[in-house]
This record gives structure tokens, sequence and C-alpha cells, in this order.
């Protein structure tokens, strides 16, 4: 767990989105000296009533005006939304003179995402955005992208749909990317095209909140453009192992070489199935290392200080946690 006895300077930060995750961000960063605000399309009461000193403002995100005149004040804005409802908050913010935006990231590294992103979901688009408003000479706006590889929540029961995450992915349910767990079952890419195996970044969704916390507590105005976090790395092959060891049976794994899976892709988009051919690109990428880092800078900066250190879950620990062996 993170210690907390650092005294950071006051900041009001706000995060756009009312699912699960900003439910998870909200616990963690109203342990912080600084008030939360939560934008949401919605009212959500449960949210105001088990964290007293966080707020939730009913917003339409289709309004750039709305926006703005809500963010009037705020310092940090994390936002765990996409596309074009991302694009209205960032300009709203900028327009707001916020100062530090988080865009909604979490996942590989950047510098594994190719050009002409297959999976892009706004992404290159909003950091776009954003490059041109932090270098503006009127009230610059920087930001920090935190990439965490994969949430190890993605392989719990009932998948990301379980914590009210991964709609707008399109990865939400059990079966949606690499192992479904409840059925030990497996699909994987091993290796890309030049055979290096691919591997992967795990980290928890409840240790990203505690790193991205940290980070607050370290302050923004030394945050780098990107920051990367892990609990865990591994290769696919020794994920599905994983998986099958904690759960004490044999899986059902289908192992794809990179052509085929090329191929079924292919296949895909010539019958216009675009959740099957997503379903393909999201292990071609993987495939790819843009799940995978080696070096966690955030890792490194929070554990430098006993007061923001946080001791993320290993991937077996958390398998173990969330499923046990099967009876």
């Amino acid at each position: 767990m993170r210690q907390r006895t650092a005294e950071p300077a006051m900041m009001r930060i706000a995060i756009a989105g009312g699912g699960g995750f900003s439910y998870i961000l909200a616990q963690e960063l109203t342990q912080t000296a600084n008030p939360v605000l939560v934008l949401s399309r919605q009212p959500h009461p449960e949210i105001e009533e088990a964290f007293p000193d966080c707020q939730v403002a009913v917003v339409d995100f289709g309004s750039v005006e709305e926006l703005r005149y809500t963010l009037q004040g705020v310092d940090l804005l994390i936002s765990t939304i996409s596309n074009v409802e991302q694009l209205n908050l960032i300009d709203a913010a900028k327009r707001a003179r916020v100062r530090y935006f988080v865009p909604s990231e979490f996942e590989g590294d950047l510098h594994h995402r190719p050009a002409n992103d297959p999976i892009d979901r706004g992404s290159q688009s909003a950091r776009d955005l954003l490059d041109r408003f932090a270098s503006s000479r009127s009230h610059p706006m920087r930001y920090t992208v935190f990439s965490c590889g994969i949430f190890m929540e993605r392989f719990g029961p009932g998948g990301l749909e379980a914590y009210n995450m991964g709609t707008s992915h399109g990865v939400q349910g059990p079966s949606d990317y690499l192992v479904n767990v409840a059925e030990a079952t497996a699909e994987v890419v091993e290796a890309d095209r030049r055979g290096r195996p691919a591997s992967v970044a795990l980290t928890s969704v409840y240790n990203v909140a505690q790193f991205v916390a940290s980070a607050v507590e370290l302050g923004p105005a030394n945050w780098p453009t990107e920051f990367r976090m892990r609990g865990d790395h591994m290769t696919v092959r020794e994920l599905v192992a994983t998986c099958s060891n904690v759960r004490g049976v044999p899986f059902r794994l289908v192992s794809r070489t990179y052509e085929d899976a090329e191929s079924l892709a292919e296949d895909a988009r010539r019958s216009s199935d675009v959740g099957l051919w997503h379903y393909y690109q999201r292990l071609l990428q993987t495939a790819n290392g843009r799940y995978h880092f080696r070096h966690p800078n955030l890792n490194e900066a929070v554990n430098q200080n006993e007061a923001t250190q946080v001791r993320p879950m290993r991937f077996r620990t958390w398998l173990e946690q969330v499923w046990g062996p099967e009876v």
C-alpha cells in the first residue's frame, strides 16, 4: 500500500467520466489533501456518499461551453472518456485554463503504437490537440499520459464489465481478449513478425489509481509527457500458464502465428465484421509490444520517496485473490 505522509500543495482535481475507473480513482484521490470533482453524464449519489470530499457534477460532454463553466478553478483534469467527447473536454479545459491534463490513455507505451493505429479510439487526435495546447503561449496546458499495460481486471470474473469498464474499448467481456479464465480458454499470437516473443505489462486498476494519487503528491509540475507503471510483466504464453496453474486446470489454448492472425483480420475486414477485426488487431498489437515496456519510470519515481511508495500486486497474487483453484 502507498504511504501518505507528504504535504502536497493543494490542487482542485476533476475526473471526467462516471464509470468504475472514475470511482476507484476518486477513492484514492480523496485520500490526498485535494478536493475532487467528478464530471458525469448522470448523478452518482453513491460516489458522494462514499467520499464526502468528492462532488459530482452532471454535465453534457457534447457541450464545450458547459464543460468550460464546470471546469472553472480546476488545476488537474483526469479523463476516462474517449473520442469526440474527450476532444470537447480538452477544448473546454484549455478555455477554463486548467493547468494539467491526463488523457484517457491507460494502456501501453506510446512508442509502441503504430502511425496508422487500427485501434486508436481518437487517441492520436487527442494527443495532437494536447500538443498544440501545451505549446500555446497563452496559458499553456501541459499533459501526461499514464501507461499501465493491461488492467489485470480484464481477467477477473465477468471481465472489465464487472467493474463498469471497457465498454468504449470493446474489451468489456471475459472473452474479448487473450484469456477467458472462467472457461479455461485462450487465444494468443505468441510472437511478432520477426519471431520475438509477445510480452505484456500488467497492473491492477486499484494499483493504477494508487500510482496516479502518488504522482499527484509528487506534484504535476515535474511530470514527464509519459509515466509508465506496472505490477508485473510476462510473455503471453506465461500469462496463460499462470492462469492455468492458479485455476488448477488445463487451458484450451489456440496459438496463432502472426501471419495467420493477419489473414483472419483481413477476412473479418472483407466480411465487414468490425468486432472480429478489432479482436484480431488487438492480438496483433499485443504481439508487436503495444502493451509492454521495460522501464516503468513511475514505479521508480514514487518509490524514491517513502511517503509516496506503491507496492503493486504481482499477477499470480492477484489471480489467487480473485479466482483461486477450480473446485
